[in-house]
């Protein structure tokens, strides 16, 4: 009884294409793509060169807070020695470094 008419019902209104979902997804997509995912890879690319182009005697800010000056790179390029000040020097991973600052940015503060 109920059947029948819902099947009545379905015959008379138009079907929804399969296309305006396959636009949808691809739209969805596009937004994903510039929303998210491109914004990223820029922020992981700039780090990596920031990474890249350290030298010992830059001046740099780490995720920590601490500000020092690269006294010691490595031999893998993972670990950087930071001097904090006259007496005290610290080991830190590269990844950590958040910015190079300008010269003489420690004599300043």
């Amino acid at each position: 009884m109920f059947i029948s008419q819902a099947h009545a019902a379905a015959e008379g209104a138009p079907q929804g294409g399969g296309m305006q979902l396959f636009i949808m997804l691809g739209l969805f997509a596009v937004i994903f793509y510039f929303m998210i995912y491109r914004p990223q890879a820029k922020r992981v690319k700039e780090h990596k060169n920031l990474m890249a182009s350290m030298g010992k005697g830059d001046e740099v800010l780490t995720n920590g807070g601490l500000v020092g000056k690269i006294t010691k790179i490595s031999e893998d390029n993972d670990f950087i020695v930071i001097a904090l000040g006259a007496n005290s020097e610290v080991t830190i991973k590269k990844d950590f470094v958040t910015a190079v600052l300008p010269k003489g940015t420690i004599q300043s503060l």
